[in-house]
């Protein structure tokens, strides 16, 4: 029996997502029954479904990130790399305006932020000490993402410029 590693419902509910034994990916659809699988090159480390229901990405230890479609329109997926990963799960999200970004902790300390329509990094932010494990974007504040470290703390992240910019809190 493979080993179900990540998970998720598309937001919509129509779709179960979820990574089965390292390097597959299989979508089931909950109204028709109807399944897909996906297999990847490299062994999957996490996964996360867009907020519009029509992406996911899943992080590989290849140091890469994947997108593909849940409907099954792409042959390939888009690709997005610049980050560490090797050894530790790291977590990507999408978000920001329109949630039309991706961003990922790394190993090297650093949180990536990606447009989708490119494979590399649009910003790279540091201030964090040790791995960057996982990052969230704020929906209320597209503007704005925290990031969590093994360096014990938490830091909110938003435009310089922007109005009420909350410093990098720590939490223990």
């Amino acid at each position: 029996m493979p080993k179900i590693l990540d998970l998720a419902v598309t937001p919509d509910g129509v779709n179960l997502i979820s990574v089965f034994s390292e390097r597959e990916i299989r979508i089931l659809n909950l109204v028709t029954n109807a399944e897909r699988v996906i297999s990847e090159e490299h062994p999957i480390t996490s996964l996360s479904i867009s907020g519009d229901s029509e992406f996911f990405i899943v992080n590989l230890n290849s140091q890469e990130i994947h997108m593909w479609d849940v409907a099954g329109k792409f042959e390939k997926a888009l690709r997005y790399i610049g980050h560490d990963q090797h050894k530790y799960v790291i977590r990507s999200c999408f978000g920001g305006l329109n949630s039309r970004f991706i961003a990922s902790g790394s190993e090297d300390e650093k949180v990536y932020i990606w447009n989708q329509r490119s494979p590399q990094p649009i910003e790279i932010l540091s201030g964090h000490n040790m791995t960057v494990n996982c990052v969230s974007w704020n929906p209320r504040r597209p503007q704005m993402l925290a990031s969590a470290s093994d360096d014990q703390t938490i830091r909110i992240w938003a435009p310089s410029g922007s109005k009420r910019t909350p410093p990098p809190c720590a939490a223990r």
